[in-house]
């Protein structure tokens, strides 16, 4: 082989043989960072093959394979690229496809996401704009969400650093029923930061972002109901009371004694 009139020949020493599959052409990659290989991208020789309902039809050459899948109406898709032979199936890989996107979704869904939400307060905050922030906060409790609050100090306002904490006081307080502090009040630089998480309420369980709150689990194991007392006779007449754990109580005679 010549390139620009000048022998070119391929070096064994420069080729990568940890990722080649047996039968491939050297420096095939592995990785497969398009997928895996299917139809005519499978160039090995022959493949041990698994029908579309799980069944093995055995090893046969690639064309034959290949083939068998076309006259179903699949795809014959590389499972297994490591093996000797590699394994390959008969599948719709559209629908395979599909349905793997389907399932990574639904566990994105079912998954919970809590996000810290940031409120930034001044020194100088008046109490109507506190009780708004408080109700933002409140709302962010109750979605499930963490808040930080910040208290930011400008110039000389630093050296009073309890005008900040009075104010983180305030909006503590107010958050008490919904919220609790995960991180108390300290200074960060030339602010005042503090974090709260949402309370947990009794029997409300974890909120998700859709909003569902997971039903409560069943008793697997309730409690035994206590059976009744039970009476039998006697030869005397009279009747001898039963607890609930079929023991015998003290008698009683049939004339009321």
């Amino acid at each position: 082989m010549t390139i620009n009139n000048r022998p070119f020949e391929t070096r064994p020493d420069r080729i990568d043989t940890s990722t080649t599959a047996p039968g491939s052409p050297p420096g095939r990659d592995l990785g497969r960072a398009f997928g895996p290989r299917i139809n005519e991208r499978i160039r090995v020789p022959e493949v041990r093959v698994i029908g579309p309902a799980g069944e093995v039809l055995g090893v046969m050459p690639t064309d034959e394979a290949r083939r068998i899948a076309r006259e179903q109406g699949f795809d014959l898709v590389e499972v297994n690229p490591k093996a000797i032979p590699p394994v390959c199936k008969v599948m719709d890989y559209g629908k395979h496809k599909y349905e793997e996107k389907k399932r990574a979704s639904e566990a994105r869904r079912r998954q919970t996401q809590v996000d810290v939400k940031e409120i930034k307060l001044r020194p100088k905050t008046d109490a109507h704009d506190i009780e708004v922030k408080v109700r933002h906060i409140r709302r962010f409790l109750e979605d499930g969400d963490k808040v930080k609050l910040t208290v930011r100090f400008r110039g000389r306002e630093i050296s009073h650093p309890e005008t900040a904490e009075r104010q983180l006081s305030i909006v503590l307080e107010k958050i008490n029923d919904v919220g609790v502090i995960e991180q108390a009040a300290r200074m960060d630089g030339k602010q005042m930061t503090a974090l709260v998480a949402p309370r947990v309420r009794p029997g409300s369980g974890p909120r998700r972002k859709d909003g569902v709150v997971p039903a409560a689990r069943p008793d697997r194991h309730p409690h035994p109901q206590p059976a009744a007392a039970t009476s039998a006779s006697t030869p005397s007449g009279g009747q001898v009371r039963r607890d609930a754990r079929g023991e015998p109580g003290p008698r009683e005679s049939g004339d009321g004694r």
